[in-house]
C-alpha cells in the first residue's frame, strides 16, 4: 500500500472543501489558489471524489462542491480509496514480493501485516477530527479594504506522534505473539 501525492492532495482538498462550505459550494478555483493546485488537477480529483460518494457539485453560478456526508462519516481510507482504487482494494498486495534477481522475498507476512495496519489506522481517522484540529488565526493584511471577504489563514497544527513501531525490530516484536 502507497500514500501517493494524488492521495495526500484529495485529503487536503477535502480539508479545505470542509472549512469553507458553511457559506456555500466551493469553487474548485478557490480551492486550487488557496492550496496553489491546478484547477485541471482538482477537477480530475473532484471527478473521483464524487463517484466516490464523497463530495456532491452544484452547476452553474454560486456552484462548486460540497461534502456529501457527516463529517465524522468520512475516513481518510475512503478518500485513498476514492482517489487511488488500486492502493486499498488488495491490502494483501505485496510490493516487492519478488526481490532482486527473481529470488522470492523473505518477508512478505511482514509487508502484508504493516500494509493491514496502515489501512486500519487511515480507517480510524475521520474527515472531522481533521477539520477539528485546523484552527484559523488573524491574518490582519490579507483581505482587508479590497472589497472581498477575507478567507480564513490556517495554523498548522502538529502532529500526534504515532503509536506504531518505528523500526522493522519494534513491528517484529509487535506482532509477535
Amino acid at each position: 500500500m502507497r500514500l501517493t501525492t494524488r492521495a495526500r492532495q484529495a485529503v487536503i482538498a477535502l480539508i479545505d472543501v470542509a472549512l469553507q462550505q458553511r457559506t456555500g459550494p466551493v469553487t474548485l478555483a478557490g480551492i486550487s489558489r488557496r492550496r496553489n493546485m491546478s484547477v485541471s488537477y482538482l477537477e480530475q480529483m473532484f471527478s473521483d471524489l464524487r463517484r466516490g460518494g464523497l463530495v456532491e457539485s452544484t452547476r452553474g453560478p454560486g456552484g462548486g462542491y460540497t461534502i456529501a456526508r457527516k463529517l465524522a462519516d468520512i475516513t481518510v481510507a475512503d478518500i485513498v480509496q476514492a482517489v487511488d482504487q488500486n492502493d486499498l482494494k488488495s491490502p494483501a498486495r505485496q510490493e516487492g514480493s519478488e526481490a532482486p534477481g527473481g529470488q522470492r522475498c523473505l518477508t512478505p507476512e511482514l509487508w502484508s501485516a504493516l500494509s493491514h495496519h496502515v489501512i486500519e489506522y487511515l480507517a480510524s481517522v475521520t474527515l472531522k477530527s481533521l477539520v477539528d484540529e485546523q484552527q484559523p488565526i488573524n491574518d490582519p493584511g490579507s483581505a482587508q479594504g479590497q472589497g472581498r471577504q477575507a478567507e480564513p489563514v490556517l495554523r498548522r497544527v502538529a502532529p500526534s506522534p504515532p503509536k506504531a513501531p518505528n523500526s522493522v525490530f519494534e513491528l517484529g516484536r509487535f506482532l509477535a505473539p
